[in-house]
């Protein structure tokens, strides 16, 4: 879900960015995902597992596991490991992709978007079958991490704030913003990353950063200044829908200073857009660790409050669960009250997955695999008993 480094890249970012055209063999693939491909996708797959495929919004099938890039260094070791497993997440109907732009440097968005086009291109899988999304929000460095504090700023001010496309002010804690303008080129710095001509969900990612920097009524600004940004871009054609992508906002009472209130996010774009509007999901941890989208009322919504699930189930709102393993921390030691609950299960990671992927309302769980020995794994968490 986050990543909080900060420095400078030690090349600069493109200026003229624009979306990879697809390959000759798949021009005539849809831009994004469909109702039919992704069905198409869940037909074919004849995999014997409970509970895999999941409704989404705009009438999608997706996989209850996705693949998640977040973890790993900057190397071309996980650039290879993550196109790997990639590759076998998508041959075992696998079909919810997850990234950002400053994951890995954006290495991760580039591998990912090396990867789906070569498959495309051979035939392998097919664009309107996937499920592709991605984040910004974050000042995202380009390849390699900074060297010190002192090079960021001053590529930063190059790159960044001389161009016009953030201003210092716009800014929280030095690499956080969601001004339109930082994230229309985000979104087409991503766009060019993943050789992509549309996203299916891009979400702001962890807006309740802002709320470190600036009071609840400048953040509301912005936040309306942000998903106006997004409905443009979706009526062009250039996302299939937008959410919100967050660590700590949705999972904590009102009363905390990064308190993130869903029902106020989907009056937003409902006041930008109308009942029309393309605010689909959201994303947030959910694990045995930390539960609160299922057991805790964090969310105002009429006159109660009530778990954010609830909450997202009444405005027809997709969850995505992140850090369903707790990066491998859920991955042994489980007790043995959760071992009975999934007897299916063969390992604790397996009964992690299962756990978060049981609970009302998930739509699918992100684990971030660079091993397909990995893969393998997580997939048999929903293996259907002999």
């Amino acid at each position: 879900m986050k990543d909080r480094t900060t420095g400078p890249p030690t090349q600069h970012a493109t200026t003229e960015l624009q979306p990879v055209r697809p390959a000759r063999s798949a021009a005539r693939e849809a831009l994004r995902a469909t109702a039919a491909g992704t069905r198409r996708l869940a037909d074919r797959d004849d995999a014997d597992r409970l509970e895999f495929r999941r409704a989404f919004p705009r009438r999608l099938t997706v996989s209850a596991l996705g693949a998640g890039t977040y973890l790993g260094d900057c190397t071309e070791a996980d650039d290879s490991g993550y196109a790997e497993t990639l590759r076998a997440a998508i041959a075992a109907g696998v079909n919810v992709i997850d990234t950002a732009s400053n994951y890995r440097c954006q290495r991760s968005e580039r591998v990912v978007g090396r990867t789906l086009e070569s498959l495309i291109a051979a035939g392998e899988t097919r664009r309107d079958e996937l499920v592709v999304c991605t984040k910004g929000g974050y000042v995202a460095l380009d390849g390699e991490p900074p060297a010190s504090r002192e090079q960021y700023e001053a590529w930063l001010e190059t790159t960044l704030v001389a161009p016009g496309i953030v201003r210092r002010d716009d800014l929280v804690r030095a690499g956080h913003s969601i001004a339109p303008s930082f994230l229309a080129h985000q979104l087409a710095q991503s766009r060019a990353n993943l050789r992509l001509q549309s996203i299916d969900l891009y979400y702001l990612h962890n807006p309740e950063e802002q709320l470190l920097g600036v009071d609840r009524a400048t953040f509301r600004t912005r936040l309306r200044a942000a998903f106006t940004l997004l409905e443009e871009r979706a009526e062009r054609g250039e996302i299939g829908g937008y959410g919100c992508a967050t660590w700590i906002g949705l999972r904590v009472g009102p009363e905390h200073r990064q308190h993130l209130t869903l029902a106020e996010l989907v009056t937003v774009a409902r006041e930008i857009a109308g009942a029309t509007h393309h605010f689909r999901a959201v994303q947030l941890p959910v694990s045995l660790a930390m539960p609160e989208a299922a057991r805790l009322p964090t969310q105002p919504l009429g006159r109660k409050l009530v778990p954010l699930l609830e909450a997202a189930d009444a405005l027809a709102v997709a969850v995505v669960a992140s850090a369903p393993l707790m990066q491998g921390r859920l991955a042994s030691g489980l007790p043995d009250e959760v071992r009975t609950l999934f007897p299916e299960c063969t390992t604790d990671a397996q009964r992690a997955l299962r756990f978060a992927s049981s609970l009302p309302g998930v739509s699918a769980v992100l684990a971030g695999m660079r091993r397909p020995s990995h893969l393998a794994e997580n997939l048999a968490a929903w293996r259907a008993p002999a």
